[in-house]
């Protein structure tokens, strides 16, 4: 019953003092308590019954709560109870749903339950009223009558109370009990079970509360901590063994390289230090052959043993030098055992490299030893319960761990990458990195530095840098940028794309946070702050907070209590500002720093605030000058207004030199010494307003190639073609071409009105051939910035397009073959830039879900076809010109139909329409 409607009743139970007074019954009274009382008695017998019964579901329900509170473990961190777990097993079903049955019970109101006890107490006036009634009263004298009479009286009330109260409909709802039913383990914490409210009632028989707030974690998100502590400390012991063997096999290749270019070396390279003619006599022409003689060369008409001597000294020293200057170059088509043995190395320290400061991952092993416990006795899922530490800590600590022990697996024998050159291929700027740790690849020092002072310069090389909390690797130069950021506090780092500010900005802040840090702050475009968080999370083992959207709120507070990163927009600054006040920012990092370029915007305002009140800051930008010197100006005002006093603005190098105490630029040719051939970017954006109404549609309408295009349809409005502007502007502040590949016709023609500059296209199907070479031969010849749009099947097959180094891909291709053969128009001979892809992806949506299944077929290719004798000694061999064969046509057709009915089931059901 609703306790509300209880109030509609005014409570006047039966009181005995009532009836002091009271003479005997009347005629009336007695005729009618013979019905009056069988119709109590029933209430009675009715009352008592649902009791009984309600008492059975309270006793069951108190019983599961007690069991859970008695075998919750607890997890705990800095002498604290972080968390608490719950195992459950198959036996958990009816504990469940005892706790499930009690919490669908209704309330008993006050005035039912003051029903029930008058009811229960009028057993005895029942027994005495019967003999007041009837024929019966006859037999009865006396008091023992007037006790009789007495009884029917308070009965003759308690009926009359009954019936004002509307008995028995409440008799009705208390008698009325929720049935049995079964609940599975994975619904533990459905509302609808009341698990977490009963664990959080401190008024139950145990008394203490579990927590509030809590997660369900099945079996297999538990097994990653099983065995990790023994992983990691045999990589942490096996780090400098395994370093030692990288630097020995890097030794070999160079050893191996040199060797190769000494064969070429003509004796005549000694003929400033000892005389050839003897040499030249006995037919040896090069200094690899006096290295290595056919026969002792003291035999040798006119030579001696101190000549012999002082031509194999010369020879030696001349392979040396060829040593020392030689760098070190992993060639993929050139696959030799000694470079093999290399990459297999480096995969092995790299493991090792990163799990040698895994203290904190093995201290939070430790607090979870329970849980791990738990393994052994059959559990399906853990009940994590939140007490000292969050959901979110929990979470995090997991991720930390699974990410140490990732790498320590890969160190053990038969673990280790199956091919190293495939593992190289999917991520070589890790491994140049680890070279360039190694001291095999050299860098210019000059170009490194930019314009600093020396005293800078030797400022930066004494700065310690802490690592502990990053786990991806830094090139030198990357290293001198992030220490660079740690000396002068206060600085814009202005490195070309694609050269990693944001690595070196991450490692920054794991540095801060390492050194005790506990806030640090993001601020950057709407469109990247997926990929912020996803870098934060995948590169460090610092915590991300998405500071955007609806959540901004709760995700602030979260931050303020537990610390981390902070990813924000432009846009939301001012909206978290509360939050930026209660605590100290250690380091405040600005994306795409060029939008604050005028002083006098709303945005800047916001963005200097936030700058001015923390210690240190990072302003991130490629194109810190798109019109003025006076934009340049203001990014540096905001951060040393001091350098400006004296700024040069009519003397280019004087200029650079008084402002190279707050700003760093390196270019890919500067620094990239072995000029990467790709670096692929997934640009993860959130879908605009527009582009969420025009997706709901389309997804209503279960029209697939409309759901995968109609992110790209919403004009400016469209958080795709805002990122897509964005690259073409720093192309062409980079001197880069650009070439956009859309499957879908209607996009590349909104792309041709909506891009700036000069835009060739479209270039489709319907374009004859010599049209096609015309488009590109224009494209080709026009100046930076410029855009070719074009749809993938047709400017992807075909066509050199390597004029273009910069490529754009609108949405996934539901094949990876389709992506490989557009990238390589531009990748291809006569290249003589680094290619960059952007794949322009929708952070939910039809995108994700191709994007997974694109990275399932990408795996499939490569474990199977990946690698042909043909194929890799040829570019051409990505040609599709050969007709394709129908049955596999047929399969592939049927096979995307296939996955574009499950996308569109799937979409269906998560907006619910």
């Amino acid at each position: 019953m609703d306790p509300a409607t209880s109030t509609d009743v005014v409570s006047t139970t039966p009181n005995p003092t009532s009836v002091e007074r009271f003479t005997g019954l009347t005629k009336a009274e007695r005729k009618a308590l013979p019905s009056r009382v069988r119709q109590v008695s029933s209430w009675s017998r009715q009352a008592a019954s649902a009791t009984e019964a309600r008492t059975v579901i309270e006793r069951e329900a108190a019983e599961a709560v007690d069991h859970y509170r008695a075998s919750a473990a607890e997890l705990k961190r800095a002498a604290q109870v972080a968390w608490r777990s719950i195992a459950l097993d198959r036996s958990d079903g009816p504990r469940l749903a005892a706790i499930a049955r009690r919490h669908a019970l209704e309330p008993v109101d006050e005035t039912t339950r003051e029903l029930v006890e008058a009811l229960a107490a009028a057993a005895e006036d029942v027994t005495q009223a019967k003999k007041a009634a009837g024929a019966r009263r006859l037999f009865v004298r006396g008091s023992r009558r007037e006790d009789a009479e007495l009884a029917g009286k308070r009965i003759l009330d308690l009926h009359r109370w009954a019936g004002e109260i509307q008995a028995p409909t409440r008799l009705a709802e208390l008698t009325r009990r929720p049935d049995r039913r079964r609940v599975r383990l994975r619904e533990a914490l459905l509302p609808s079970v009341g698990l977490l409210e009963a664990l959080s009632d401190p008024s139950t028989s145990s008394g203490h509360r579990l927590g509030s707030e809590a997660v369900l974690a099945p079996r297999k998100g538990i097994l990653v901590l099983r065995n990790e502590a023994d992983a990691l400390n045999e990589a942490r012991r096996s780090e400098e063994p395994a370093r030692r063997a990288a630097t020995d096999a890097g030794n070999a290749v160079r050893s191996a390289d040199t060797d190769t270019a000494v064969r070429a070396l003509p004796v005549d390279e000694l003929a400033d230090l000892v005389r050839i003619e003897p040499l030249l006599e006995a037919g040896i022409r090069t200094v690899h052959e006096v290295i290595h003689p056919a026969s002792d060369l003291r035999e040798l008409p006119g030579v001696g043993p101190a000549t012999a001597m002082r031509m194999q000294e010369a020879a030696q020293a001349l392979w040396q030098r060829t040593y020392d200057e030689m760098p070190l170059a992993i060639d993929h088509e050139r696959r030799t055992p000694a470079a093999t043995r290399l990459l297999a190395r480096l995969a092995e320290w790299e493991a090792g490299r990163r799990t040698k400061d895994a203290g904190a991952e093995l201290a939070l092993i430790q607090s979870l030893r329970p849980l791990i416990r738990s393994l052994d006795g059959g559990a399906r899922f853990h009940l994590i319960l939140a007490n000292a530490a969050s959901l979110d800590d929990f979470q995090a600590a997991l991720r930390a761990i699974a990410h140490r022990a990732e790498m320590a697996r890969r160190i053990r024998p038969g673990n280790r990458p199956a091919d190293p050159w495939k593992d190289f291929e999917r991520r070589p700027a890790d491994y140049y990195a680890m070279l360039s740790e190694l001291g095999f690849l050299t860098e210019d020092e000059d170009k490194i530095h930019g314009d600093l002072s020396a005293e800078i310069i030797e400022a930066v090389r004494a700065q310690e840098l802490r690592t502990n909390n990053l786990t991806a690797s830094l090139r030198g130069y990357q290293h001198f940028g992030v220490r660079f950021a740690l000396v002068q506090m206060k600085v814009i780092i202005g490195d070309e794309m694609g050269l990693g500010k944001t690595l070196q900005s991450l490692a920054v802040l794991a540095h801060l946070h390492a050194m005790g840090a506990s806030h640090t702050l993001v601020v950057c475009p709407a469109a990247v702050v997926t990929n912020w968080v996803r870098e934060t999370d995948s590169k460090t083992t610092l915590i991300p907070h998405r500071l955007h959207g609806n959540r901004r709120q709760k995700a602030a507070k979260i931050w303020v209590e537990q610390g981390g990163v902070a990813v924000t927009t432009y846009e939301t600054l001012n909206a978290i500002q509360p939050f930026l006040d209660q605590v100290k920012v250690a380091c405040v990092v600005v994306d795409e720093a060029h939008m604050i370029k005028s002083p006098r915007t709303q945005r800047t305002e916001r963005v200097r605030r936030a700058l001015d009140a923390s210690e240190r800051a990072i302003l991130l930008t490629g194109t810190p000058m798109e019109n003025r010197i006076e934009e340049f100006r203001n990014l540096v005002s905001y951060l040393r207004p001091d350098l400006l006093l004296s700024a040069d603005e009519f003397n280019p190098h004087r200029f650079r030199k008084q402002v190279a105490p707050v700003y760093l630029r390196r270019n890919q040719e500067d620094v990239l010494t072995e000029l990467p051939d790709l670096v692929e970017v997934e640009d993860w954006l959130p879908l605009s307003l527009a582009d969420e109404r025009a997706y709901a549609e389309c997804v209503r309408e279960g029209n697939f190639m409309a759901m995968r295009q109609a992110a790209m349809l919403q004009g400016t409005s469209s958080a795709k073609v805002e990122r897509l502007i964005e690259i073409v502007g720093e192309a062409e502040e980079n001197g880069r071409r650009v070439i956009v590949f859309s499957h879908f016709r209607k996009v590349l023609d909104d792309l041709v009105t909506l891009l700036p500059g000069e835009v060739f296209g479209p270039l489709t199907g319907s374009v004859p051939a010599e049209e096609r070479q015309q488009m590109v031969d224009e494209f080709s010849a026009a100046g930076h910035g410029a855009v070719l749009v074009t749809q993938i099947v047709a400017g992807g097959v075909g066509l050199n397009i390597q004029s273009a180094s910069v490529v754009v891909i609108c949405e996934p291709q539901l094949k990876p073959t389709i992506e490989w053969q557009a990238i390589a128009r531009a990748r291809r001979m006569g290249q003589l830039q680094s290619v960059q892809v952007h794949r322009l992806l929708s952070e939910v949506g039809v995108d994700q879900r191709v994007h997974d299944i694109l990275a399932a077929k990408a795996e499939l290719f490569d474990d199977f076809a990946r690698v042909s004798a043909t194929a890799a000694s040829s570019p051409e061999a990505y040609e599709t010109s050969q007709p394709e064969d129908p049955s596999t046509a047929l399969a592939a057709e049927a096979s995307d139909a296939e996955i574009a009915r499950d996308v569109v089931a799937t979409e269906r059901h998560r907006l619910g329409v």
